[in-house]
């Protein structure tokens, strides 16, 4: 998971805002996508967002279930908001957890007035009307046509499907979602385009698989043509970013297109989860490491400037002292740029979570810390091999660095295509004197020359 928005103060007693409603969004980047549609459709049903939960007559939390520690979240964040929920607001628990918990949801929370599952948008309207609030329905959209709007920042994520055929024996969230669906190429060019005109420069693409793209409407080559057709339909986009690449269909015709597109990053997130052979078959995950490890040596000959980024599970259900050796082992030949690591969580309705040999809580807690420490020499090294190197960087914000009690120095803060927003390193620049930040529209493009390294960030200076 990548992100959570935590409510930190309960509600509080004051004037409620007709019509108006508020989203708690938990879990990842894709819940965050949702949350947008969600608020579009609201909007268009006439209501209006607000960020005071104290002030909305709609509370509404978007939940993550993806682990039990997710699932304990939402519950948690739903009683919170229950707890101090005035007669006049209306609480409704939404997304994943909904598809595989709803029961759960209603035994465990007092307070909560309805629930709604992930992509069942066309459920809010007669839900809220049972519940007193009056919708206006008239120019209400569609889920395939709701209208993308800029959140802050520079980035956005563009969800391409939804749901996965994998079937990896930790994961619920075919139980949760369903068979993988893509989304229409033209609503995904429409919602580019919108974006574009906003001002973003960057979008990431999102799924739960999204090298699977099209392949439920019989598009072998689905991602790659869908690359070539974002590309042309928003030119002035400066990086298309692909993350959740399943490694099994990253083809050679995905690995052409990604480099011959010049605004394709060339930046990938190709999540591994091992490299054990017997590990990755009780995950029931391709087991075939040669596979693998020519799809990286391909990867990197038609883009030798590529930044690779892969996550592992330590800790799996019987996973020994040699698996995991040879993990470390793995991850020191490959030299990935960046690297997640999880600790295996079981999830009760999972077939891992019925597995034998369940790996005792500290031993992964050392395995977790052996592999990052590991991961930070490697990046470490990937990150100082730059120096010297210029990079194009979105400069994202600015502030300050205290050297000392008496010595604070502005300093601009950006990404280049080597780091994904919120889940990589940063590139921090030393801006010319009395500028605190780029002149020009926000979100400002420098080119910068990189000078010092530490093993996530990359510091520069203005070229």
């Amino acid at each position: 998971m990548k992100r959570n928005f935590r409510l930190n103060v309960p509600v509080q007693r004051t004037n409620i805002e007709s019509k108006s409603f508020y989203i708690l969004t938990l879990g990842c980047d894709k819940n965050t996508v949702d949350s947008e549609a969600m608020g579009q459709l609201l909007k268009g049903y006439g209501m209006r967002e607000t960020l005071k939960p104290e002030k909305a007559q709609l509370l509404i939390v978007n939940t993550c279930g993806f682990i039990d520690s997710a699932t304990k979240q939402s519950l948690d964040s739903l009683r919170q908001l229950a707890a101090g929920k005035q007669t006049e607001q209306k609480l409704l628990a939404a997304g994943c957890l909904i598809n595989r918990a709803s029961e759960l949801i209603k035994a465990e929370v007092a307070g909560v007035d309805g629930v709604v599952g992930a992509l069942k948008w066309d459920e809010f309207a007669p839900m809220l009307s049972n519940l007193g609030i009056e919708l206006d329905t008239s120019n209400a959209l569609s889920y395939g046509l709701l209208r993308r709007k800029k959140k802050q920042g520079t980035s956005a994520y563009l969800k391409i499907s939804d749901g996965c055929d994998a079937g990896c024996a930790f994961c619920i969230i075919p139980q949760m979602k369903g068979k993988h669906l893509s989304r229409p190429s033209d609503t995904l060019l429409r919602e580019v385009r919108e974006l574009a005109t906003a001002g973003v420069k960057e979008v990431v693409l999102v799924g739960q698989d999204t090298t699977f793209y099209g392949r439920d409407l019989d598009e072998k080559e689905g991602t790659a043509a869908l690359l070539e057709q974002l590309c042309e339909a928003a030119p002035e986009i400066m990086w298309f970013r692909l993350m959740y690449a399943y490694p099994r269909f990253v083809s050679p015709k995905l690995v052409e297109t990604m480099a011959r597109l010049p605004r394709v990053a060339h930046y990938i997130d190709m999540p591994l989860q091992h490299a054990h052979k017997a590990t990755l078959r009780r995950m029931r995950r391709p087991s075939d490491q040669s596979e693998t490890i020519v799809t990286i040596a391909r990867l990197r000959e038609a883009m030798p400037d590529i930044a690779i980024r892969t996550t592992f599970i330590v800790g799996y259900p019987g996973e020994t002292e040699e698996e995991f050796e040879y993990l470390l082992n793995f991850l020191e030949e490959m030299k990935f740029d960046n690297v997640g690591a999880f600790k295996y969580s079981p999830q009760a309705t999972s077939p891992a979570a019925l597995l034998p040999e369940q790996i005792a809580e500290e031993v992964k807690q050392e395995r977790y810390e052996r592999l990052m420490t590991l991961q930070q020499k490697v990046s470490l090294h990937k990150n100082k091999s730059l120096i010297g190197s210029e990079l194009d960087v979105i400069v994202e914000g600015s502030g300050t660095v205290d050297y000392s009690p008496r010595d604070s120095r502005p300093i601009w803060v950006g990404r280049s295509y080597r780091s994904a927003p919120e889940v990589d390193g940063m590139v921090f620049i030393k801006p010319p004197k009395g500028r605190l930040f780029p002149e020009g529209v926000r979100p400002a493009i420098a080119r910068i020359r990189i000078t010092d390294a530490t093993e996530y960030d990359l510091w520069g200076k203005l070229v």
